[in-house]
């Protein structure tokens, strides 16, 4: 028995000898996380140096359409590091085995995707983190229609190896604030192609109704129709343009709804899979900002009532046009039984457009019978120019019918609504755009409303086709 208490007060006095033996030694092994800032061996260049080398491959512009040709280098020659900031995370789920790095913190000129077969991804490489990669033995060149950086994989640009990451990818102590780059929706073309692979701010934007707002509301990615992206229709608010929004399914958030209201958006500008369409991809749901309840959607017609409308159906019968210069006249035409009034300078390719200015007038419209009118046109054009707008409305309360519409006083309406519309630079597409309300509510008596086409002195040769005109109240 008294043995036996012994070895109980011994084993005890064991036990508190090893607790504090552990104890000492976690507060000696404590992990390091402190980034200390490489030593290269190397030279180091800008992103937009390697976009240069891209660009010598087709005379010193990158084609962003071709994904075939690529800049090797050399991975026996001198070594070489270009420097970037990263702007991607996988942290969400959106973005997988790459990293999206920007060559400034603000205001940046280029941007390249890295792919590296490796996942996580975001808990070395944070948004923000300056990185250095080893280009020797790398290919750079377009991959789904953005800059990209890896190894060569067949006839395409593949993922760094695993193995590889620790002697390619060399992280900086520096990790910098990143100011996105302030751009539009409208500014979604060709021409800034260069802007994909950087982190953008939109400013007034919203989702589509049918996809945002009430019982139907679509998820970011969480549809049965979604397969590999989900693609929502992003548009703005300061015109009628908008974009592809798009998640992966495997996006962490894919089962929240779309937000409904309006705002602004953090993202990084990119394109589909095909390399063909802009697209815009976020972070996380925290880098969209919709506090705005007030939406941007256009009118609904059903909602008003339509008192007056015109389609051509009849030709311009009861519409008065006058020519006060040139010859070249508003006229009625069809295409696929579709009724229109045209007015168009267009002389031919190669030809000078004509010298005119055409009035198409309508009937008299009392707008004393209703309250609150509003003007709604369907427009659709060809052969735009890039120059001013050719066609302008005005409406009147002492014009006479048939008379010369120069002795009448007109008050011009419209001009930011029909500017609104979207150019067609091509032949005539049978498509019409519709305005947004057009406001009549002042105007009291009987009065005409005019449709002018003014060349310019032949200076613009643009078409224009009047599709539908109503004149619509409140119900």
């Amino acid at each position: 028995m008294k043995t036996l208490k012994i070895n109980k007060i011994i084993l005890l006095l064991i036990g508190l000898v090893v607790f504090n033996a552990c104890v000492q030694d976690d507060e000696f092994s404590t992990p390091d996380t402190t980034v200390t800032e490489p030593e290269l061996n190397g030279n180091v260049i800008e992103l937009t140096a390697v976009a240069g080398d891209i660009g010598q491959l087709h005379g010193g512009e990158v084609d962003f359409e071709n994904d075939e040709d690529f800049v090797m280098y050399d991975g026996e020659g001198p070594i070489t590091y270009v420097q970037g900031y990263v702007i991607s995370s996988d942290e969400g789920g959106n973005f997988f085995e790459e990293i999206i790095i920007q060559d400034k913190p603000e205001n940046p000129t280029i941007g390249f995707k890295v792919l590296l077969d490796v996942n996580p991804l975001f808990i070395r490489y944070e948004v923000g983190r300056k990185v250095y990669i080893r280009l020797n033995g790398l290919y750079a060149g377009i991959s789904n229609g953005v800059l990209a950086l890896g190894e060569l994989d067949g006839e395409r640009i593949g993922k760094i190896p695993a193995s590889s990451e620790n002697e390619v990818v060399q992280r900086s102590a520096e990790v910098a604030t990143i100011v996105p780059f302030p751009l539009s929706i409208e500014e979604f073309t060709e021409e800034n192609n260069d802007k994909t692979n950087l982190m953008i701010r939109l400013e007034d934007v919203q989702f589509k109704r049918s996809e945002a707002v009430g019982d139907d509301a679509l998820t970011y990615a969480g549809e049965p129709s979604d397969e590999f992206d989900g693609e929502r229709t992003l548009e703005s608010c300061a015109g009628s343009a908008s974009a592809v929004f798009s998640t992966s399914t495997f996006a962490d958030f894919k089962g929240l709804k779309l937000p409904s209201g309006r705002g602004s958006m953090t993202a990084i500008l990119s394109k589909d899979f095909f390399g063909e369409i802009f697209n815009v991809v976020i972070n996380s749901p925290e880098d969209i900002n919709f506090e705005d309840v007030e939406r941007c959607d256009p009118f609904n017609i059903d909602d008003f009532n339509i008192v007056y409308e015109e389609d051509f159906t009849d030709g311009l019968a009861g519409w008065d046009v006058i020519n006060t210069v040139g010859t070249e006249a508003w006229e009625a035409d069809d295409f696929g039984g579709d009724f229109y009034a045209r007015a168009s300078a267009f002389q031919g390719s190669g030809n000078p457009a004509a010298t005119m200015v055409s009035w198409l007038i309508s009937p008299s419209f009392d707008f004393d019978a209703q309250a609150d009118e509003q003007l709604v046109l369907e427009i659709a054009d060809a052969f735009s120019d890039a120059g001013e707008e050719p066609l302008s409305v005005y409406y009147s309360t002492d014009y006479t019918a048939g008379s010369d519409p120069s002795t009448a006083t007109w008050t011009e309406i419209g001009a930011d609504q029909i500017a609104a519309l979207p150019i067609n630079t091509g032949f005539f597409d049978n498509e019409y755009d519709q305005t947004d309300l057009i406001d009549l509510s002042t105007v009291t008596g009987n009065g005409f409303i005019a449709f002018v086409y003014d060349s310019e002195n032949g200076s613009i040769s643009s078409t224009r086709d009047l599709g539908n005109v109503k004149i619509i109240t409140p119900m």
